[in-house]
């Protein structure tokens, strides 16, 4: 979250990048953080004060011989409606930090001055383009019907288990994707010197709070019982690894790689994503996170997008890379490339990677900090990124590279991981 001191300090600031981060209200919400914070440190100094007073006075008493003195019972009962007061300050405190955090933690991160200021993605920025779009000379199918027709992916009985936006792929598309796992996890632990992790995919609530996913996107996950939740992308299990830690000057950076499945409600998803493969409650995703120290974050975002766009590159398909504006990135993120690939069958770029630099957003909420070279605490950085999302690749996969006679080319760069399999 936000860090209270930065409100504090620079007001006016922070009501300029919430609007223009379109969040309503945004100067009443700044003006009562203040007013609630200003308030709180009234009440922690008269407490702070009537503790040393009455600290005092005990200390006095305690120098009594007559314990039924006149004085000494006068003081008595001041120090008991002293602690009387005291138990009631801090009641108010109490409620007051809880007030301040839940305004704090629905309020999103600041985003960097070099981010373009726009409510959607309309506003958003290209930066980059790599490879050629393929024309075809032949009328080209989607990733669904090249599934279908080969008899390698079944939505019927998928939705018979699950229900709808679930898929069963099988034969060697099923294993394309183990393919494409397992490549990516190598390519970024030995070309990029990530750290390998095997996580949970079962969480509980605190580490969803910590990195942003709660309280306001509660819709947007799969929870269980007992305050445990799905995770929607292994950042939450990755990043929560330092949460509560203070490091030391030398561990950092920290990079992770993980493969896991994700979960997502997708609630408001709707037409053209809704078909095939391309936004399901279920898939899988190698996930890129970083912990830095704030000095090394805006190089860390740079390295961080390379690895993903590396994958892609490696698996020569054609891809773009996109600023977000203001009001397209994500809640955590101060700043965010997208990367997009070229899908042929919506003759459009679709999301498959968000690499997103969070600032001390996330480590603030799950106090994960590092002491410096002159042994001063403060908050790392945190980053993250899909290198890449699973299912959105094997689609890119099937589209750009199909054949006339109805096969599908595998790059290169996956034939080893398909025992030599150069066609589906």
């Amino acid at each position: 979250m936000i860090i209270l001191k930065h409100i504090r300090e620079k007001p006016v600031i922070c009501k300029k990048k919430y609007i223009e981060r379109f969040i309503e209200n945004s100067d009443t919400i700044i003006d009562e953080i203040i007013l609630l914070d200003s308030s709180l440190r009234q009440n922690l100094e008269k407490q702070q004060k009537l503790q040393e007073e009455r600290n005092k006075i005990s200390k006095t008493l305690s120098t009594y011989k007559d314990k039924k003195s006149k004085d000494f019972l006068s003081l008595s009962e001041k120090v008991s409606l002293m602690k009387i007061d005291i138990e009631n300050f801090e009641k108010k405190i109490t409620e007051q930090k809880e007030k301040i955090n839940k305004i704090l933690l629905n309020l999103p991160n600041i985003h960097l001055d070099d981010v373009p200021i726009g409510k959607d993605s309309s506003s958003n920025k290209e930066l980059r383009k790599f490879g050629n779009i393929r024309s075809f000379d032949f009328k080209i199918k989607s990733h669904d019907e090249i599934g279908l027709e080969k008899d390698l992916m079944d939505f019927e009985t998928a939705v018979k288990i699950s229900g709808s936006r679930f898929v069963i792929t099988k034969g060697n598309i099923a294993k394309l994707e183990r393919a494409l796992i397992n490549f990516m996890i190598d390519i970024h632990v030995k070309e990029f010197d990530y750290l390998e992790m095997n996580v949970p995919i079962i969480v509980n609530e605190k580490s969803m709070y910590s990195t942003g996913q709660l309280p306001k996107f509660a819709k947007e996950q799969f929870s269980l019982e007992n305050g445990l939740w799905l995770i929607p992308t292994a950042e939450v299990s990755l990043t929560n690894i330092v949460r509560d830690k203070i490091l030391n000057y030398e561990d950092l950076p920290l990079r992770y790689v993980a493969a896991t499945p994700c979960f997502r409600a997708e609630a408001g998803a709707a037409g053209k994503d809704t078909k095939g493969m391309m936004r399901q409650h279920q898939f899988q995703k190698v996930e890129l996170v970083s912990i830095v120290r704030p000095e090394e974050n805006n190089n860390e975002l740079e390295r961080l997008t390379n690895c993903a766009e590396t994958i892609l590159k490696k698996l020569e398909l054609p891809f773009r890379v996109m600023l977000l504006s203001s009001g397209d990135m994500g809640f955590s993120a101060e700043k965010t490339y997208d990367i997009e690939v070229w899908i042929p069958s919506q003759n459009s770029y679709r999301e498959i990677s968000s690499c997103s630099s969070c600032g001390q957003f996330q480590s603030s909420r799950m106090l994960a900090r590092y002491k410096d070279l002159n042994k001063k605490i403060d908050y790392v950085t945190t980053l993250n990124g899909s290198g890449l999302a699973i299912g959105r690749t094997l689609i890119a996969i099937l589209e750009n590279h199909q054949n006339k006679d109805g096969s599908v080319s595998i790059p290169i760069a996956l034939q080893s991981y398909m025992n030599g399999l150069k066609k589906i």
